[in-house]
């Protein structure tokens, strides 16, 4: 079967091979939801006979893709293809790497090829690149540049800035290839906000200053006031009564919150409701998401998420998104409103931006202008007559709260000299700027707040305001920190960590651990994984620790130190024959361990991959017991053929050693209820299923002989 592109596919695939040819090298860079790895797949049907080694971020990425591909070719070929994830190279010995690159890979596919710029993944991307001279390399992303890595360009640093082909976002809407979305942005919690406004309003001491921001701050009260509450804004605009919809969440407390509020925020759009969890460290993730994505009820369905569905995957059938978390990266942005957005669909889907900070008051129609200026681009370079959709609907319900919200911040921004006056009497006096957040000055002015919002602009956290460079000068002679506390708390962190793996070779740290300089890391470490758990680190600070080798659940730690240490008791030994109380000499409770996994597998609770690993190296689900009792059952079986009876001699021994008189008698004194030799050996009464096993080959459970007779006494 041939597989067909869509035209801007297609001719992206066009100069890609034509670029691979020429320079072993292409990127495509095109906005999530256009299909882009499609472009792969045909390179792969193009070259049936070469090797391709796809690496992806993750596993469950390219499995979805797979299942997208196979709905529309059901027997494409891909026997040819090796799979890895960014993550399963770090953790690659240079052995393991040389296995990979001895099967020649003739193409590399890099899959959000972005994702390689975190520096322990991207090391370990260029050693296997290394290891793979002659392969050729094709890149797929959304978007080549790192915002919050100071904007590092990856085209220019993995494929020396061969980009076959490129598109931004707004000019695939433009352009038709995806559907112009009916975009709607309203705010949420607003009286915060305005508590912290009031705040720097009340901080200026100069009256006239004061009494201007306080008529723009009274303005604004009341037109947020007046601003459709989410009951009424969702009852409004959601007009797919029985859609599909996904909910992006900033952690997983956030997501359980935002949740609870389903039925009073979405009674009025279907009483009947169905809500969906998943995130990126739920086991249980991909469940959810099957259930969801095969839900075709007439129920509304919401699927709550953190970070799962950021990139790579799509599903079939969504009506649009809600974004309740704020967004300070454009690659997460672009990612999450393209869950709605999918190439050859007409439908235009809703996407509700949820404020919930003034910031994001600024910053609402970032897409819209990005389609304005992709339309002046293509009308400049002579390509008007591409310009498909010419309407995106951007219904702002907050338009006279934004307005009266950037002239309240220009009026307090008008004021910067006066505050940088204070910041250098501050320094004068303490001979730093590291001023405290809830600092005031003796004349009331908020003077933490505004040093910690200097540092917020810079950073580009904040999207009102700006800092000139003579700005910048200016604060930075007066011995500005550009870093807040947390930060410096995390790099010095980060840097103890460095150093203990660069000791230790991992980040198992002790609890109460403190290193050569009285850093405290293991209690830092601890806290970290309690910050993973709920949500609350940063895409980098967790590509950050993962190059590391951190182990976030201590749990999966113990278990990979127990089985390596039961791996290699098979390599010596060939077997895992070892006592329930075998200790290892390095302390570990093996024997208790193991049978731990066997009880665990027997209830069908120990997961597929870990007893197929455990199997590898000979696991027996059977208890020591059972695997004996076996044995000498099947030794039993062999005489019965022989001899046609089980009339066994008290003392003789088979061939194996097995002393399968004695054993008889037992199994006829457990069956019989006496149980002397059961109590004195503390065995169990025979087992329905082993009698049933004892009668197939012909046990006479009446004979008693006189060997078991003088026994049994």
């Amino acid at each position: 079967m041939v597989l067909h592109l869509f035209e801007h596919n297609a001719r992206a695939y066009q100069a890609a091979a034509a670029m691979l040819e020429q320079y072993g090298k292409a990127a495509v860079v095109h906005p999530t939801g256009t299909g882009k790895s499609y472009i792969a797949f045909k390179l792969i049907e193009d070259h049936p006979d070469a090797a391709f080694l796809w690496l992806s971020p993750s596993e469950y990425i390219f499995r979805t893709q797979i299942e997208n591909l196979q709905k529309q070719a059901p027997d494409f070929p891909l026997g040819n293809v090796r799979f890895a994830t960014y993550a399963r190279l770090l953790f690659c010995t240079k052995e393991q790497l040389a296995e990979i690159a001895a099967l020649h890979p003739a193409y590399i596919i890099m899959d959000e090829f972005h994702r390689a710029g975190a520096e322990r993944w991207g090391e370990r991307v260029r050693e296997l690149l290394e290891l793979c001279p002659d392969a050729k390399l094709l890149g797929l992303t959304a978007t080549n540049v790192r915002y919050l890595d100071n904007n590092r360009d990856m085209a220019e640093e993995l494929f020396d800035g061969h980009i076959a082909s490129e598109m931004t976002l707004g000019e695939a809407i433009v352009r038709g290839i995806l559907p112009a979305p009916k975009y709607v942005t309203t705010v949420f919690r607003y009286q915060n906000e305005l508590a912290k406004y009031q705040a720097r309003v009340d901080s200026l001491r100069s009256p006239g200053v004061q009494d201007a921001n306080q008529k723009y701050l009274e303005a604004l009260r009341r037109a947020l006031e007046q601003a459709d509450g989410l009951d009424r804004v969702f009852a409004k605009h959601i007009t797919q009564t029985c859609g599909k919809y996904i909910v992006f969440c900033s952690g997983k407390e956030h997501m359980d919150e935002m949740a609870s509020h389903v039925p009073e925020w979405f009674a009025d759009v279907n009483k009947n409701i169905k809500v969906y969890k998943t995130y990126a460290s739920d086991p249980e993730a991909s469940k959810e998401f099957a259930a969801f994505k095969a839900d075709d009820s007439d129920h509304l369905k919401l699927l709550f998420c953190i970070d799962m569905l950021n990139e790579g995957v799509h599903v079939e059938g969504i009506s649009g998104v809600i974004l309740f978390r704020p967004t300070v990266s454009p690659i997460i942005y672009k990612q999450q409103i393209g869950r709605a957005l999918t190439a050859g669909t007409t439908a235009a889907p809703l996407i509700l931006d949820v404020v919930n900070n003034f910031e994001g008051l600024s910053s609402i129609s970032g897409l819209q202008k990005e389609m304005i200026a992709a339309v002046q681009r293509l009308y400049a370079n002579g390509e008007g007559d591409k310009i498909v959709t010419k309407r995106f609907e951007v219904i702002e319900q907050l338009h006279d709260c934004r307005i009266l919200f950037e002239r309240l911040e220009n009026s307090l921004s008008s004021t910067w000299d006066h505050y940088f006056a204070a910041a250098s009497l501050y320094y004068a006096e303490h001979g730093d700027l590291k001023v405290p957040l809830r600092y005031k000055t003796p004349g009331g002015l908020s003077l933490g707040d505004w040093v910690q919002t200097q540092r917020q602009i810079r950073k580009g956290k904040r999207t009102f305001g700006t800092l000139t460079q003579q700005q910048i000068e200016r604060l930075d002679s007066i011995g500005m920190v550009w870093e807040t506390r947390s930060e410096t708390a995390w790099t010095k962190g980060l840097e103890a960590a460095r150093r203990y793996y660069q000791r230790y070779g991992d980040l198992e740290v002790p609890p109460g651990y403190r290193d050569d300089q009285s850093f405290a890391l293991g209690n830092w470490v601890r806290n970290i994984r309690t910050r993973y758990r709920t949500g609350a680190l940063t895409r980098k600070q967790i590509e950050e620790l993962e190059t590391l080798g951190i182990v976030w659940s201590m749990v999966d730690s113990r278990w990979e130190r127990c089985y390596a240490e039961a791996a290699a008791y098979y390599e010596r030994y060939g077997n895992l024959e070892f006592p329930k109380h075998y200790v290892t000499k390095s302390g570990l409770r093996l024997g208790a361990w193991l049978e731990n996994q066997r009880i665990a597998y027997l209830k069908g609770e120990l997961p597929a991959d870990k007893a197929a690993r455990l199997e590898a190296i000979g696991m027996l689900w059977e208890g020591r017991n059972d695997r004996q009792w076996l044995r000498a059952y099947e030794a039993a079986a062999r005489y019965f053929q022989q001899y046609g009876d089980l009339n066994v001699p008290y003392q003789y021994v088979s061939p194996e050693g097995i002393r399968l008189g004695y054993w008889v008698v037992r199994q006829r004194a457990a069956y019989k209820g006496r149980f002397s030799i059961a109590k004195k050996t503390n065995r169990k009464p025979l087992s329905y299923e082993r009698k049933r096993l004892l009668d197939a080959i012909g046990m006479n459970w009446h004979e008693v002989e006189r060997g078991e007779q003088l026994h049994a006494g």
